[in-house]
């Protein structure tokens, strides 16, 4: 990741995961990456897309199996495109969000707070790191999970 327009600043264990939907897919390997780039967020994720194409990643059923899922979860503090469209998508019912996708980027990741197979690899590179909307750290949203959102998560050592 150091080549081009990023630059990897630290980067989290892997660890293995349910796929989620439970039940709809095999087990998923998950990490975080704390990158430093000049890109706009625009451009970074459509970056980020263009290294998903090389791994042969295809958008074709919304949370189907892939081969990559790279996801831009936060850019510092910005909320886009605006508080409003976040609070929208932060707060839509589960079988909306699997029937609907933003047309734009939505930052930071609306449903982050909500999945501890983010939050924990998370809080090994950004532990501090303050959500713009909700005001907690990466570490107070692992916290506040209930045990069922940390279920079968492990890290892989090695």
């Amino acid at each position: 990741m150091n080549d081009g327009p990023t630059r990897l600043i630290a980067q989290s264990r892997l660890y293995l995961t349910p796929f989620i939907p439970a039940g709809t897919g095999p087990d998923v390997v998950n990490a975080v990456a704390l990158i430093e780039t000049r890109l706009t967020p625009v451009a970074l994720l459509q970056h980020l897309h263009g290294i998903e194409a090389e791994f042969d990643r295809r958008r074709e059923t919304r949370w189907g199996a892939r081969t990559l899922d790279l996801d831009l979860l936060s850019m510092d503090d910005l909320v886009l495109p605006d508080q409003r469209a976040f609070r929208r998508w932060q707060e839509l019912a589960p079988e909306a969000q699997k029937a609907q996708a933003p047309e734009g980027l939505v930052l930071p990741h609306p449903r982050l707070q909500d999945r501890g197979f983010v939050l924990m690899p998370a809080a090994e590179v950004a532990p501090d790191w303050r959500h713009p909307v909700l005001g907690l750290s990466i570490t107070e949203m692992l916290v506040a999970l209930p045990a069922e959102a940390l279920d079968g998560i492990a890290a892989i050592e090695g």
